[in-house]
């Protein structure tokens, strides 16, 4: 087997007309196809039936993060508009207290029109339960990361000043702008923990009936939180993968899933994409506590070329042990961490057993992940949904992969 960073990304390309990618969901969430792969073969089944192909007692997990109305639009006195898109949190870096902020904050952002707003305050006044609230923004730094510091009055919070001045961001290649039904439809039914950018998208299928339909089949549910960055649409622009740098993103875990999945045996089904890249973190944070029993919150991260740097021999149900007991010995009840785990050909899945997903770019880093998971039969998923009237991408159908 060939080097992973040497993975050439034009073996993961294929034909997407336009007309392919669904613009908008379906009115009933759960009305979707389902194209269930299982052991090479594959066929075309209704969503709403997934509760049927999930093995009773398996512990499924979702993710439950909420994407926020990250974009904003400012105009200068000269009219040019300016767009900031909230990425991740700078000051303070934690999430909830984020939001929380009743004054000023920081952010990492994309600034849209970026020679145009080098520096200088940019206000617009918005109407918050009746309240006039001036909301004002400043650059911070114009580096490789642009910061940008939002103040305002009022007293309202953060979470509040989104929610009045922003907009919830869908992805580029729907190539239109938001509309008020995407405030529902870019939304899971199941999101609770705001600080996404964008949609776990496989779980846009699940509807309360599904759910209860999980429960009654003896499904166990789960659920953890990954905040997905815009970096999720970045797609691979150079010929190897070595050269591509994943985006990071803030994960965090309760300890009471992981000792769910260690009563599982170390296994669980994931919901996405997301979940899968949350789920196999845990590994190797399990595996770093195990080697250093003393390290802090901080420290605690999983980089793009952890899983292929060296052997990793600890078992799962022992990595996952570990940061159980590591949890304890810091009085921590969740692991908060990053990671910027790079999934693709060759990777050795640790806890994931089967996958629901959506149908994703060519030429991306979910894909890889996809024929990472499915090995060379993604080609043949692809055709498949192709040649059968699949929707593809966020809001299109999905599929159930079980190897």
């Amino acid at each position: 087997m060939k080097n992973i960073q040497e993975i050439a990304i034009a073996e993961y390309d294929y034909p997407l007309p336009d007309e392919r990618i669904a613009k908008y969901p379906l009115a009933e969430r759960d009305t979707s196809k389902l194209l269930l792969y299982k052991g090479g073969e594959i066929r075309q089944e209704k969503f709403a039936d997934l509760p049927g192909f999930i093995p009773q007692g398996a512990l499924m997990v979702f993710n439950n993060t909420r994407v926020i109305q990250a974009r904003l639009r400012f105009r200068k006195e000269t009219g040019a508009q300016i767009e900031v898109f909230c990425l991740e949190p700078e000051q303070p870096a934690d999430y909830q207290q984020m939001f929380q902020e009743t004054k000023e904050c920081i952010w990492q952002c994309l600034v849209g029109n970026s020679s145009r707003w080098k520096s200088g305050v940019l206000s617009q006044v918005i109407e918050i339960d009746g309240v006039q609230v001036t909301l004002s923004v400043e650059r911070v730094s114009c580096a490789a990361v642009n910061l940008v510091r939002f103040f305002w009055d009022g007293g309202f919070t953060f979470a509040e000043l989104l929610e009045a001045a922003g907009e919830l961001p869908i992805p580029p290649y729907l190539n239109r702008r938001t509309e008020e039904s995407d405030k529902n439809t870019y939304q899971t039914v199941y999101s609770k923990v705001k600080g996404s950018v964008a949609a776990p998208t496989a779980g846009l299928h699940f509807t309360p009936a599904v759910l209860s339909a999980l429960d009654a089949a003896g499904v166990q549910r789960g659920e953890v939180t990954l905040h997905v960055g815009a970096g999720t649409f970045k797609p691979v622009k150079s010929e190897l993968i070595a050269d591509h740098e994943m985006h990071e993103e803030y994960i965090e875990v309760q300890r009471g899933l992981i000792e769910r999945i260690v009563a599982a045996g170390g296994a669980a089904v994931a919901v996405g994409t997301t979940s899968v890249r949350t789920l196999e973190s845990l590994y190797f944070l399990g595996e770093r506590v195990s080697e250093n029993p003393a390290i802090e919150e901080s420290g605690l991260f999983v980089e793009q070329w952890t899983p292929y740097n060296r052997e990793h021999t600890i078992s799962t149900v022992d990595a996952l042990n570990a940061l159980l007991a590591w949890l304890d010995a810091k009085g921590l009840d969740r692991v908060h961490s990053h990671t910027r785990i790079m999934i693709a050909p060759g990777y050795k899945f640790r806890i994931v057993k089967a996958i629901v997903t959506n149908f994703h770019q060519p030429k991306s880093t979910l894909l890889l992940l996809v024929s990472a998971f499915i090995g060379g039969d993604w080609r043949k998923v692809y055709e498949y949904a192709l040649e059968n009237g699949f929707r593809f991408l966020s809001y299109g159908d999905s599929s159930l992969l079980v190897p």
